[in-house]
């Protein structure tokens, strides 16, 4: 078994052309936002003042939305936020799309599908056909529209473009995800878990160019998903009159460390591999507790993903977006070897993707 996996990544399959990523002009350093959010939420609620400390602890020096700050204090329903969502993100999307493109020496109609994972907003007709006029794709590419998968959606979505790719005899995929979590920033909402998405999350979005078998370009080998049972409370949306509410547990950096490594074995072990035959790992950073966590977990010196880290101090958490920006960064940075890329989501679910440069 051990030596049909590795064969595996050997023999002919789909490659990375490339990965471009864009995000909304909307910048803000971590210090205005915090302070902003004393009024957004009410300094007479004694929570927020408790809950302040999060904004300078969360390692995140700057942050991208797709709205201005002042557009937050002011009340807005589910359909303004979606509409915002909608436009916002084709914006966003034909951006990276197109700089992927001219980086992998592709035109529009070399593209035979489009795979698309997002899941702060929703659209009918999806996102990826609105993009076909937008993009000038060709009129019978295949689409596949992915909701759901919150933060795992990068490395899942990924998964699944790779899998579409092997089975391509013309044309090679595209890979999109945007997530515009900004639009999830409720007034009137006072959990914790709000105040804290709050300080936390960002706005971006990614695009990659995915080769069909025989292209030059980072292979991509595997992948995979490890489900916990009941754990459907973990992480989430609650769909609310307002917008989308914020669900995450206060307990995934324990469950990382008690349950993640176990669960990336097993995938590595399905493979016929395990961590010695990996030069490293693309993460995607949750939080500063997650990349503690996952450091300890694959038993990195403390601070040891600085890629992960930086990504998280200069956009903050852009949810499914979040891991390809640390791909992206890795990549301009020389990488080499196989490595494991993974990403944690509502399921509570991880998602796995074996490459290598």
């Amino acid at each position: 078994m051990r030596s049909a996996a590795l064969r595996l990544l050997d023999n002919n399959p789909p490659s990375l052309l490339s990965i471009a990523t864009a995000v909304p002009r909307f910048r803000f350093e971590q210090g205005e936002v915090a302070s902003e959010a004393r009024g957004f939420f009410g300094r007479e609620m004694s929570e927020i003042e408790r809950l302040m400390p999060v904004f300078g602890h969360a390692g995140i020096s700057t942050r991208h939305f797709c709205v201005p700050m002042d557009w937050f204090l002011k009340p807005h329903g589910w359909k303004e936020r979606n509409e915002i969502y909608v436009d916002v993100s084709i914006e966003l999307l034909v951006r990276a799309a197109r700089e992927a493109l001219a980086e992998a020496g592709r035109k529009p109609r070399d593209i035979a599908a489009i795979v698309l994972a997002s899941t702060t907003g929703i659209a009918t007709p999806s996102l990826d056909a609105l993009l076909i006029n937008a993009l000038g794709l060709p009129p019978h590419v295949l689409r596949l529209p992915i909701f759901g998968l919150g933060c795992a959606g990068g490395a899942i979505g990924l998964g699944h473009a790779a899998a579409l790719a092997r089975g391509l005899d013309h044309g090679d995929v595209l890979f999109l995800v945007v997530e515009l979590c900004s639009l999830t920033f409720r007034q009137a909402d006072l959990t914790k878990s709000n105040i804290v998405a709050t300080a936390l999350f960002g706005d971006g979005a990614a695009a990659m160019v995915i080769g069909r078998p025989g292209s030059d370009g980072v292979r991509l080998g595997p992948s995979g998903t490890h489900t916990w049972p009941d754990s459907l409370d973990v992480m989430g949306w609650h769909v609310e009159d307002d917008g989308l509410g914020v669900l995450f547990s206060r307990d995934i950096p324990t469950l990382v460390r008690q349950e993640f490594g176990r669960a990336t074995d097993s995938f590595l072990e399905r493979c016929g591999l395990d961590r010695r035959d990996l030069a490293g790992y693309i993460c995607h950073p949750g939080g500063m507790k997650v990349l503690d966590a996952l450091e300890a977990t694959f038993e990195l010196e403390p601070g040891g993903m600085g890629d992960a880290r930086d990504v998280l101090r200069e956009y903050g958490n852009m949810s499914a977006v979040t891991v390809l920006f640390v791909l992206q960064r890795m990549l301009r940075r020389g990488l080499r070897g196989r490595h494991l890329l993974s990403a944690l989501g509502p399921g509570f679910s991880a998602g796995f993707q074996l490459l290598e440069a």
